[in-house]
């Protein structure tokens, strides 16, 4: 494909202004890691929030999506929007948590909740294993889409891809590595705009080209049933673009996916970059504030221009094979954007890559100083911010090493969920129940991994059966660890309660009437989480009706979305969790 010269003009712009704003925040981000790593905790939840949204938007979102819709038709998205319940469970019950913890990485709060020799070990263990293994498999598949959308458009060698990721990650590194978080969120901020702009004008030009006809045409040329919300529960095998679930299949993903298993953004209970983001806010509320407003923007106002590109390269590209499904959007770019606009919605996949992928430099590196360099050893804050930059080129390095290595995204992403799998109920429980202790966490991040071994290479089991084997073995393993061993030291857990106030079963430290008042706001918090679902969701399938102008069905979901909205902020005065 050839790009114009005012395609280079826009692409050339866009770069130069990301380094513009690295260089800007470069002072202030080497004020102190806290600084370079949270932005002196002072972000506003709409910054806060729209930089959650931007890092996951990555360059294989839009790919992934397209990849769903053209196999399983619309439902084909419960794959991910199942996970929506785990991400209200952080709005209303961790959030607040997380700003009042006062730390600087999810990673830092195992040395706040347990005490002693096991929970240094663990620190020091998922600081290497989350920020160094898994991190850089997270930035491997995003590099992999990106290869992917650069071999359609410049026809590149593939053996020559490596070295144009290298190009990429190098810059991106450099601004990142200048500018600290505060750089990185407000880089999100532009790059989250120019990318969803890119895709509704791609999504617009698509839908009302002659090959497709508008919205009517788009119904018509395509097969029965894509365009169902929701799956056929009952059967083994989907029919042509209609997702069908076995009943296994669909308890799998509604019932346990979002709950059971760390996964990277939907981590239970809150983890990752997105407590990094909540623990930048400006207070509790700013948190709170921040983590809902992702939620909605991730699962409610994002998906539609993605999918409709999605639904349009079926009627557009049926001859694609199966393997390649997802390289409809891509194709579709190629094929419908006039000079200028491509350089526009090249410049939206580089800056969802970009987005990504300094997040996720940032957060990495943020473990490695913060919980390896700072804990373990003496060096003072000049070296410390020194070590930053430098692990900053580390990550990036190791996760360049595993790019290379990593034949398909859907690998990575069933490892990653199978490698997390039972872990997620402690990481809920730990801010609910004083007996959880360090044993309980080091076994449920451990164990999955000899499960996944297991379940794979003795038993034979695939997906999702091994999720739900790892699951229930971990579940039992870890909880058998916890009641014979003994409970975190009785003075420390007293300072985790008294510094977070957390609810629940904090019976040692808890006198009746506060046990009673605990117990009566997680109710009611319940009631907030439930009706935020059923709001989210009601908006979600909404927009999609007033898309496909099936006015009755709209109706209903508005009528829903506009209930459970009013159930929402009625309960959510009672407990005051948007403030007073």
């Amino acid at each position: 494909m050839v790009l114009t010269f005012w395609d280079g003009v826009i692409i050339v712009t866009f770069l130069v202004i990301s380094l513009i704003i690295g260089l800007y925040f470069s002072k202030r981000a080497s004020k102190d890691i806290s600084e370079f790593f949270l932005g002196g905790r002072n972000l506003p939840w709409w910054i806060a929030g729209t930089s959650m949204v931007a890092t996951t938007f990555a360059a294989d979102t839009p790919l992934a999506v397209t990849e769903l819709v053209a196999t399983d038709g619309v439902a084909g998205n419960w794959l991910w929007w199942n996970m929506l319940a785990g991400g209200m469970l952080t709005v209303f019950f961790f959030a607040r948590y997380w700003r009042r913890a006062e730390i600087l990485t999810d990673v830092e709060l195992i040395e706040l909740r347990y005490s002693g020799k096991p929970a240094a070990f663990l620190r020091g263990f998922k600081a290497i294993y989350l920020g160094l293994f898994m991190n850089s498999l997270i930035i491997g598949w995003v590099n992999l889409a990106l290869m992917s959308l650069l071999q359609v458009f410049f026809d590149i060698p593939e053996d020559m891809l490596i070295w144009y990721i290298a190009g990429a990650m190098i810059l991106v590194t450099l601004y990142s590595s200048l500018s600290g978080l505060l750089g990185v969120a407000f880089t999100d901020l532009i790059q989250f705009t120019i990318a969803m702009a890119g895709c509704i004008i791609l999504a617009v030009l698509v839908i009302n080209s002659e090959d497709i006809g508008g919205i009517e045409g788009l119904k018509t040329a395509l097969p029965d049933g894509t365009l169902n919300l929701f799956p056929t529960i009952g059967s083994e095998e989907s029919s042509g673009t209609v997702l069908a679930l076995s009943l296994g299949s669909f308890l799998t993903f509604v019932g346990l996916q979002w709950w059971a298993s760390w996964y990277p953004g939907s981590e239970p209970g809150g983890g990752g970059y997105i407590a990094q983001r909540m623990m930048s806010a400006k207070n509790e509320k700013h948190a709170v504030y921040a983590t809902l407003f992702f939620q909605i923007a991730h699962y409610c106002l994002r998906p539609w221009p993605w999918i409709l590109v999605g639904l349009s390269a079926i009627v557009l590209y049926p001859e694609l094979p199966a393997a390649d499904k997802k390289l409809g959007f891509v194709m579709a770019m190629r094929d419908f954007l006039p000079p200028g606009l491509r350089g526009l919605l090249l410049v939206a996949f580089f800056a969802a890559y970009m987005s990504t992928i300094s997040t996720q430099l940032n957060w990495g590196t943020s473990y490695l100083v913060n919980d390896i360099v700072k804990r373990f050893t003496k060096a003072g804050n000049k070296q410390l911010l020194l070590a930053s930059r430098i692990g900053t080129i580390l990550v990036m390095a190791v996760a360049l090493f595993i790019t290379s290595h990593i034949e398909t995204i859907e690998g990575v992403w069933k490892l990653l969920l199978e490698a997390g799998a039972g872990l997620g109920l402690v990481l809920i429980l730990r801010w609910f129940w004083w007996r959880v202790n360090a044993y309980s966490e080091i076994t449920a991040t451990i164990f999955p991994l000899l499960a996944y071994l297991a379940g794979h290479y003795w038993l034979n089991l695939e997906f999702p059966e091994s999720f739900v084997f790892i699951l229930i073995t971990t579940s039992i393993a870890w909880l058998v660890v916890t009641f014979l061993t003994r409970p975190t030291d009785r003075q420390h857990l007293k300072a985790f309660y008294e510094r977070i106030r957390p609810d629940g079963w904090w019976g040692p430290f808890q006198d009746a009437d506060t046990s009673k008042s605990s117990w009566a706001r997680l109710r009611k918090l319940t009631i907030c989480w439930l009706s935020a679902i059923i709001m989210a969701y009601s908006t979600l399938f909404l927009i999609g009706k007033v898309i496909f102008m099936e006015w009755t069905e709209a109706a209903i979901y508005l009528l829903t979305a506009v209930v459970s909205l009013s159930i929402l902020l009625i309960t959510a005065k009672q407990v005051r969790i948007f403030g007073d």
